[in-house]
Formats: C-alpha cells, sequence, structure tokens
C-alpha cells in the first residue's frame, strides 16, 4: 500500500485543522479523543464506542435465550479484539480502494434492500429514518461501501488462493456421518422482482423482467446466484440469493409443495407475491436420513473454507500492517500487537481556514463499517 510522505512527519494532530473542535464563550474544546491512526485515517473514542454498541446488540440478538450474564460473557470476550477489528477494517477497505475495487452499484442495492426490508416508499424515507436514528447518512452509506470493499477484497485476495481438496472432503465426511443425518430438507435461493410503491402501469414489465432473468437460467445455462447478486431487488442479493436451508413444516404449505416437488437445480415457475415476482431455486434437496457424500460435499468444502479464512486472513492483515502506518495511543489495546506512541492532540484557535481544512481532509465522523463475519 502506497504511503503518503507526509505520514513519516512526527505525529501531531491539531484537532481544530480536522473539524474536530467546539467552540465555547472563545476557547477550543476537543470534543472525540483520536485513538489511532491509519495511514491518513484516524479512529476516535466515539468510533470505539459505537463499535461497543454495536457489539452488546449483536450479542443480544444472537443469543436471545441467554441470561444478561452470559450475553456479557461473550461480550467481554470479543471486546478485547474491538480496537484491531476496527484497524483491519480500515487497512482493507482502503486497501480495495488502492486496489480499484469499484462497488457503487451494489451500495445503491443494497441501501434499497434496508429500505425493503424496512418497507420504506423512498430512498428519502430511508435516510430521514437513519437521520433520525442519530446517524449521518453519508457516514451509514460508507459503512456499506467499506462493507462490500472489504468483502471483495478478501473474496480476491484472500479467498482465492484458500484451496480445499477431495481427500480433505472425504476425511472430514468419514469423521463426521453423524452431523449428516437429517430430516428432508432443501436449500433455496431467491432472485426477487420488486413490485413495490410501483404504478400499475410498470407491473406487466416487472413480471416480464422476472420471467427473462428465470428464461436465462434455464435456456442459456446462466447462473442463477450472479443473477440475483446483480439483478434481484432483495436483502440476499449480495449472498447471491441465498435464503438457507428448509424443512417442509418451515415453509408455506403452497410454497414448500413447489418447491420439494424440484430437484437440485431446478426453479420454480415466476411466483407472484403481494411486494413482487419471485424466483426460487432448489440449490439442494437432501432425503431423510444419511446424506450420502455427494449431497453434503460442498457443504463441507465450504466448512473448511471457513476454517482455513480465519488464519490466512489475519496473515494477510499481517502484511497490510507492515505495508502502513499504524499509531495506537497508549492506553488502549490493540490485540494484533502494534505498539503504542504518543499521539499528541493540540487544540487549535478558530481561525477562518478551519472550514476548508474540514472540507479538504473528506473525513467524516460517523459509524465504521461493522465488522464482515468473514473476519
Amino acid at each position: 500500500m502506497k504511503i503518503n510522505k507526509w505520514l513519516s512527519l512526527p505525529l501531531v494532530l491539531s484537532v481544530a485543522a480536522l473539524g474536530l473542535t467546539a467552540y465555547a464563550e472563545g476557547k477550543s474544546v476537543v470534543v472525540e479523543e483520536i485513538i489511532a491512526r491509519v495511514n491518513n485515517e484516524i479512529i476516535t473514542t466515539d468510533d470505539l464506542e459505537r463499535a461497543r454498541t454495536s457489539l452488546k446488540s449483536e450479542a443480544q440478538q444472537d443469543c436471545q435465550n441467554c441470561t444478561p450474564q452470559q450475553v456479557q460473557v461473550q461480550v467481554q470476550a470479543k471486546e478485547k479484539n474491538l480496537l484491531r477489528d476496527l484497524i483491519d477494517q480500515s487497512l482493507l477497505a482502503q486497501r480495495a480502494k488502492d486496489s480499484g475495487i469499484k462497488v457503487d452499484t451494489e451500495v445503491i442495492k443494497r441501501l434499497d434492500a434496508i429500505r425493503q426490508q424496512y418497507k420504506l416508499a423512498d430512498m428519502d424515507a430511508l435516510e430521514r429514518e437513519v437521520t433520525k436514528s442519530g446517524q449521518d447518512y453519508e457516514d451509514f452509506k460508507k459503512q456499506i461501501q467499506n462493507q462490500l470493499l472489504t468483502q471483495e477484497l478478501i473474496r480476491k485476495e484472500v479467498g482465492s488462493r484458500i484451496i480445499t481438496s477431495h481427500e480433505d472432503v472425504v476425511k472430514y465426511y468419514n469423521d463426521h456421518k453423524s452431523e449428516f443425518v437429517r430430516p428432508e430438507t432443501v436449500v433455496l435461493r431467491e432472485i426477487f422482482v420488486s413490485t413495490e410503491g410501483k404504478p400499475a402501469a410498470d407491473i406487466p414489465a416487472l413480471r416480464k423482467k422476472a420471467e427473462n432473468l428465470r428464461e436465462r437460467v434455464e435456456k442459456n445455462g446462466d447462473d442463477f446466484g450472479e443473477l440475483a447478486k446483480h439483478f434481484s431487488d432483495s436483502s440476499t442479493a449480495p449472498q447471491s440469493g441465498e435464503l438457507g436451508s428448509f424443512e417442509r413444516a418451515q415453509l408455506d404449505p403452497k410454497i414448500a409443495e413447489k418447491v420439494f416437488a424440484l430437484n437440485r437445480s431446478q426453479m420454480t415457475d415466476v411466483i407472484e407475491t403481494k411486494n413482487g415476482f419471485e424466483i426460487l431455486q432448489v440449490e439442494e434437496r437432501y432425503q431423510a436420513g444419511e446424506q450420502p457424500l455427494e449431497k453434503v460435499e460442498g457443504e463441507i468444502t465450504n466448512h473448511l473454507y471457513g476454517q482455513k479464512m480465519e488464519p490466512e486472513l489475519r496473515k494477510y492483515l499481517a502484511t497490510l500492517r507492515q505495508d502502513s502506518y499504524v499509531l495506537i495511543k497508549p492506553g488502549y489495546s490493540d490485540s494484533a500487537g502494534v505498539s503504542g506512541e504518543p499521539i499528541k492532540e493540540v487544540t487549535g484557535t478558530p481561525d477562518k481556514d478551519t472550514d476548508n481544512a474540514k472540507k479538504k481532509s473528506g473525513r467524516r465522523f460517523g459509524i465504521l463499517p461493522k465488522k464482515n463475519s468473514g473476519t
């Protein structure tokens, strides 16, 4: 990663020049404490606190039947890595941008999927809701952009180098056969074309769009997952339309009747719903009982891939750190082991150049990208 020449200068940060000073009775007051610098980006106490709040919320969602004490244990186990994760996210996003990765279209699709998830009429309504929650909308979009940038970078530069042999898969299957005794199950993915908020005159064209997408898979051999990623209006689009695995009783009876009549890779016809048009594909089909190896080989491959990803990603991040300029303020812990150096905060005096400096910095203070599950 390229490091700007100015980064080799002594780290004396003018808080006023960075737009971080509030003025009260003519005096400058530091309103955010800078705790780390990652190349030309900074991490503040507010960023760390937001990450801590998000971690608590995730722990409560992941363990809804847990006692407060059990949730707290989970939080404490992960809390030690909070600053490390924020630094990692910054390094990955910066490297992705330096590599020329573009995700502008994917950001728009993700925002629209969030809008649909919360049943908001349009993107202006989404912006209002985000602002109401106390977040800056531009920072909200930046968070999503950084998530997508890091996902694509990890896929290209780490995931593409992870190899799982057939022998590894067979060994895992033989050692864990009890894991593959299951009820009748289907694994589904979707392509969804939304009609929400669209005028009645547009509905036939939207149906036609869904039918054309289905035809591209059936007649042209296009990949269902890739079409879902680029054309589906569902929040599952970034995951290639993956919905997960379902037993018959977990689905609406009418949907269950359709999908359990299909074999692997087969699709339903276009299904009209109250919000749009849906195409479901059976990615995998499991009969009740112990599943044969060929049925679960992909699942095992993904599991082994996930096991290998964490150590490989940590190696990759170590090389990014070696090529980067990372400073941690003493008193804050980075579990990746970066040594702290003094970060001197200098309060500035009000002057007419402050606003210009703020604009030039390009730094907005809000939510940093949430940790990717893959990291």
